[in-house]
């Protein structure tokens, strides 16, 4: 292990409609997998403002974040840590004029049981976790995420 561990910022997004819970495909080394709307948190952005602009580009739907469902850490490849903080809250309009994220195949709507049955084709380790987090009715209020405006612009928490 390196001599200054530290794990990469990142944002997911769980939203769920009629029972079904919104995956994006993305072609990896590995094969097509399948993962929540996701990425990391850049310079001089918020966490919120990170899981929008991560929506936005996956799926080409906007995104308006209304709970923290969880702060995950998970293992990645190569001695890589991931930092995940997951949010449900509602979805936009599909905007036909944006093109999705290189590697990004398109969406899909699951059901949980579905999502179980493709545990193969999982980016995350804790991919399904963050569902039935969201189904046991886990949440907290957006409130407990504090932004310091010199990183995010003078933002604040947004």
């Amino acid at each position: 292990m390196n001599a200054r561990w530290k794990p990469n910022v990142t944002v997911a997004a769980v939203v769920e409609r009629d029972g079904r819970f919104l995956f994006v495909e993305e072609q990896k080394r590995a094969g097509l997998l399948i993962n929540q709307p996701a990425g990391h948190l850049e310079p001089g952005e918020s966490i919120l403002d990170a899981v929008r602009r991560e929506v936005l580009e996956e799926t080409a739907h906007p995104f308006e974040p209304q709970h923290l469902l969880g702060i995950y850490l998970a293992p990645g490849p190569d001695d890589i840590a991931y930092l995940r903080f997951a949010f449900t809250g509602t979805l936009g309009a599909f905007d036909a004029s944006r093109t999705l994220d290189d590697g990004i195949v398109g969406t899909l709507w699951l059901t949980p049981d579905e999502v179980r049955a493709q545990r193969v084709r999982h980016r995350s380790p804790i991919l399904e976790r963050c569902v039935d987090d969201y189904l046991r009715g886990v949440r907290y209020d957006l409130a407990i995420l504090q932004t310091h405006p010199a990183v995010a612009g003078g933002q604040g928490n947004t």
